[in-house]
């Protein structure tokens, strides 16, 4: 699951709306908390370019093979005080449940954060699951294609960058 930045304002009007259709936060102005909720996943986008580009410079600077990536990749996030990987969507709800609690615009939360973090989910695991449509809708393009060939390769990258263009992404 992957969070991309072309989705954060519709996961922030899905969210409020259902908190606020279940009547468990109250809040003056919806249009306030969407915002503070783009602002924390904005946010995320932000830290997680930043781990990225740390972790190439390390491996850069280390002369480490690429296949070290991912390693360093959760060392240089560790470090940074994020998740990444498949502890994104966890963390992504924490931090939203915080910044619920914690945030001027929202008057109050009637629920416990277990059961905010319930409601919030589908809506992120909704709009973060476009990876595995993509990667079909892409493999189904290249059936020509031998799969794990130099050709392959090459090819996956540039029909789904035309797939995530197409779709915005």
């Amino acid at each position: 699951m992957r969070l991309y930045s072309g989705k954060i304002p519709a996961i922030a009007t899905e969210v409020v709306r259902a908190l606020l259709a279940s009547k468990d936060i109250e809040a003056e102005s919806p249009k306030e908390v969407e915002a503070d909720v783009a602002a924390v996943l904005n946010q995320y986008l932000a830290d997680e370019r930043e781990v990225n580009e740390r972790a190439k410079d390390i491996l850069e600077r280390t002369g480490k093979p690429q296949s070290e990536y991912q390693r360093v990749r959760a060392l240089a996030a560790d470090e940074k005080g994020i998740k990444v990987g498949d502890d994104t969507l966890d963390y992504l709800l924490d931090q939203v449940v915080e910044m619920l609690m914690h945030s001027n615009n929202v008057d109050e939360v009637f629920v416990e954060d277990v059961e905010l973090r319930r409601k919030m989910a589908p809506v992120f695991k909704k709009h973060m699951a476009v990876d595995s449509a993509l990667d079909a809708e892409v493999r189904a393009q290249l059936r020509h294609v031998k799969e794990g060939s130099r050709d392959w390769e090459v090819e996956y990258a540039r029909v789904l960058e035309q797939v995530k263009r197409r779709k915005g992404l």
